[in-house]
């Protein structure tokens, strides 16, 4: 693990809206307030250096157009809280303000990123305000700009979950470096605007029938036979970093096809990337055989439902879609098995089932289980890659922390390439890496 003061902060900055917004109480939907999104998603994002970048105005940049961006997502610059009732969440909105950090590190340069990190949170203190509750008083926007030992920049960016989702924040992430840039004049010009309209996500009168009948399968329990967690708890986790290009993507969808049951539809590369990734996971931490697991992965619902969001919409527009076998399954069944099954959990995704998953996080505040799950977040779909404030493309887009749960990053000018991050018990590690990066098991 790096050292603590491999990153140290100079300056920190409350930013508040160019223009404040009047106080008001805005309430998050039903799928905003779910129990398991109460966390901070984080981004980290490099920059090569360039002797033309002067420190001084990119920073100035960076304040006055959060500044100014934040006139339009005043929510941001609130403060999130448990409704009185207890019925949900609601932002505070009082322009108390996000935070701006500035930091260098005399310790990392841009290559130090082309490998994965060495311990989970070796990359922490590129965003040292780390909130862990997010309903305790923090800002729900956080962001720190780093200036690299070799005159690159690292931005980490923390977002309050409950706010926005994965699509919601990256659109906030390429309008703020389009105002810092200069690319966008005034944050007047925003296309889409943000939409707020919480309300459009929250149990519907027609769907009341529901109460009764059971949660969506990733809701529901499974037994666990392994004492699942403490796989996770017991020893270090080490993180991996594998890369699909192209030809790896187009060999799976190939290996794939080669044995897929009549009658099913052509894989999309997510779905058999998604499965090779599950399979490679359960057969490395040898479980029993009659474990069941479940891959975890969101579904962006915003023209799933009817009427379809409105453009600009940020707040939480996702359902986890939920993809279950037994260990002996993955293990013993080719790859188009786990594909079907992450296709299938893709097709249960519609109106219905998203009013179905909004009357039972309302009702019962409903929770994934951890036992048998690894849940798969798509990053290189978001657009992070485009983010350019000014400093170019980024040459490496992640989380600020690996975790035991794994996300599809973009790969810096391969548009059709992708990389995975997870991180995986030490005893399982070689195992998984075997196995991931070989794709014709």
């Amino acid at each position: 693990m790096a050292a603590s003061n491999s990153v140290q902060v100079k300056h920190v900055h409350v930013i508040t809206p160019a223009d404040p917004p009047p106080p008001c109480l805005l309430p998050l939907s039903a799928i905003d307030s779910q129990l398991f999104l109460r966390f901070t998603i984080e981004y980290l994002l490099i920059y090569t250096p360039s002797s033309a970048l002067d420190r001084s105005t990119i920073s100035s940049s960076f304040r006055a157009a959060l500044s100014q961006l934040l006139v339009f997502y005043f929510p941001l610059s609130g403060r999130v809280r448990e409704r009185p009732d207890g019925s949900g969440l609601e932002v505070v909105s009082r322009s108390q303000g996000a935070l701006f950090l500035e930091a260098v590190s005399d310790c990392y340069s841009a290559a130090d990123f082309d490998r994965p990190p060495r311990s989970v949170a070796e990359w922490r203190r590129f965003l040292a305000f780390s909130v862990e509750d997010v309903l305790d008083g923090s800002p729900p926007l956080v962001v720190q700009l780093t200036w690299l030992k070799d005159g690159a920049a690292a931005v980490g960016v923390g977002f309050n979950h409950c706010i926005c989702d994965g699509i919601g924040s990256a659109e906030f992430l390429n309008s703020f470096a389009d105002l810092a840039a200069g690319r966008l004049r005034a944050a007047s010009e925003l296309k889409p605007a943000p939409v707020w309209d919480r309300h459009l996500l929250n149990p519907q009168p027609q769907f009341c029938h529901r109460r009764s009948s059971s949660p969506p399968p990733e809701f529901q329990r499974v037994p666990d036979l392994c004492r699942f967690m403490s796989r996770f708890t017991d020893e270090p986790l080490v993180p991996t970093a594998v890369t699909f290009g192209k030809t790896h993507l187009t060999r799976l969808k190939s290996l794939a096809h080669s044995t897929r049951r009549p009658g099913v539809a052509a894989f999309t590369a997510f779905e058999v990337l998604a499965a090779h990734i599950w399979r490679s996971w359960a057969r490395s931490l040898k479980l029993p055989s009659n474990q069941t697991l479940k891959l975890l992965f969101s579904i962006n619902v915003r023209k799933r439902i009817k009427p379809n969001l409105p453009a600009g919409y940020y707040g939480n527009a996702f359902v986890l879609g939920c993809a279950q076998a037994t260990a002996g399954e993955l293990a013993e069944k080719k790859l188009d098995h786990a594909a079907s099954l992450v296709k299938k959990a893709k097709e249960r995704v519609g109106d219905e089932h998203v009013r179905h998953v909004a009357e039972s996080v309302s009702d019962s505040r409903a929770c994934p289980d951890s036992v048998g799950v690894l849940v798969l977040s798509q990053w290189s779909r978001l657009g992070l890659e485009k983010v350019d404030f000014g400093m170019g493309r980024p040459v490496h887009v992640g989380p600020v922390c690996s975790d035991r749960y794994c996300i599809l990053l973009p790969v810096y000018n391969q548009t059709d390439a992708v990389k995975t991050m997870l991180a995986v018990p030490t005893s399982a590690v070689d195992k998984y890496e075997s196995l991931v990066r070989n794709v014709a098991t």
